[in-house]
């Protein structure tokens, strides 16, 4: 299969949730979970580490962190970069009990953030919440300390944000539970029984919780909840979802060059087990709040990197922009091969379903107006009204829209 050109792949292995993307010395640096000798996920789980000069052409690195040292995995956390070094904090795993994680520390000692030196374990997952569930630790700075958010689950089915602050990254205060839902509170939206990866920001002055939605060793999609934050505490006033499909998981939160909020979402099932490599990082999204949810459009720098308008006959091997405006139910955005249709995106009354040969449908609400469309050999992103739709395709040579109208560029 073609590799995709603008979306993140391993050379060869595994890969799961980005991490750690951080603007710093005039280049963006991506941390992914990585395991380099299979195409399947596995539990010892590497950090791996890309460079690029902005968010679409990156250049691959050593691997970061690897297991060993008393880690069996090195999964998903966080980076910050302060003014004595860049430090990240991750869940390190030991078998058996991986669910249950700790908290251990590792500091940069080169400027290329190239090596690392690990340190102490900081935190164990409490006793006192019974937990089924304790990992991703996501760091924030707030007033004159640092702030941890820690995704958790309990026996009881509730999905919880447990929250730690500290004033030097090395000593954590318990500070509590920040956030909690139950998975059985289904109205407006589930957001499951485990917070993967939960992240508390602030986006356009307004306060969310973005995460990943696990059931039962299921992941199901990225969730969010709007509402208000003190000291601590979150309380969702609404729950929305920002992706549909069963591609879409582990939106990673970072800012970019100019400060704006962004999300960086694994892809699954975008893969090649004959070349070796498995699963893709999405194009970068800007977040902003509007009414009350989140919203997300693709990051400006897909229209930075345009090349020219796309011969639409001639995609094959090609990154493609395109913006389609589908006005009436039934209009079509066809994938082909030849004569044969691949894929399709179809406009119905309420939504945008995505079509594959031989694939079940899947769909995203939409209201109206412009679906932009990402088309990059094996993967397709959309992006309607209401959130990110896409995943594996398979590779087209053409692209043509029944119904509606399209501009598209070639993206270098």
């Amino acid at each position: 299969m073609t590799r995709p050109l603008i979306h993140f792949t391993a050379d060869t292995g595994w890969i799961n949730d980005p991490h750690g993307i951080t603007f710093h010395d005039g280049r963006y640096h991506l941390f992914h979970q990585y395991v380099p000798d299979s195409t399947v996920w596995a539990p010892n789980c590497h950090w791996g580490h890309a460079v690029g000069p902005d968010l679409l052409h990156w250049d691959r690195r050593p691997v970061a962190l690897a297991p060993g040292d008393g880690d069996d995995g090195i999964w998903t956390g966080s980076l910050v970069d302060t003014p004595d070094g860049a430090v990240i904090l991750y869940t390190s795993t030991v078998q058996p009990d991986l669910g249950r994680g700790r908290i251990r520390i590792a500091r940069a000692t080169d400027d290329s953030w190239d090596t690392w030196e690990k340190g102490a374990v900081l935190l164990e997952t409490p006793d006192d919440l019974d937990l089924i569930a304790f990992r991703d630790p996501f760091i924030t700075r707030e007033g004159d300390r640092w702030r941890m958010f820690v995704g958790a689950g309990t026996r009881g089915g509730d999905a919880l944000a447990v929250t730690y602050t500290s004033t030097d990254l090395e000593h954590w205060d318990a500070d509590g539970v920040a956030a909690r839902r139950n998975t059985a509170e289904r109205e407006p939206v589930w957001v499951g029984a485990l917070w993967e990866c939960p992240q508390i920001i602030e986006v356009d002055g307004v306060h969310a919780l973005v995460s990943s939605v696990w059931d039962d060793d299921v992941l199901h999609y990225a969730g969010y909840g709007v509402g208000t934050y003190s000291d601590g505490r979150f309380e969702a006033e609404t729950w929305g979802r920002l992706s549909f499909g069963g591609s879409y998981y582990a939106p990673s939160f970072f800012r970019d060059a100019e400060g704006r909020p962004c999300l960086m979402f694994w892809m699954r099932g975008v893969e090649d087990h004959e070349a070796g490599w498995s699963s893709a990082l999405s194009v970068p999204h800007v977040l902003a709040a509007r009414d009350g949810r989140l919203v997300v459009t693709p990051h400006p720098s897909l229209e930075a990197a345009r090349t020219g308008r796309a011969d639409l006959g001639r995609v094959e091997g090609r990154a493609v922009d395109l913006e389609w405006t589908p006005r009436e139910a039934g209009e079509r955005l066809e994938l082909r091969a030849g004569d044969v249709v691949v894929a399709a995106l179809v406009r119905s009354e309420d939504a945008v379903v995505l079509e594959r040969a031989g694939e079940d449908d899947w769909s995203a609400p939409h209201s109206g107006g412009v679906v932009r469309v990402v088309l990059d050999g094996p993967v397709l992103e959309a992006i309607t009204s209401a959130g990110v739709l896409g995943g594996a395709v398979q590779p087209a040579t053409a692209v043509r829209a029944v119904g509606g109208t399209m501009t598209a560029h070639f993206l270098g």
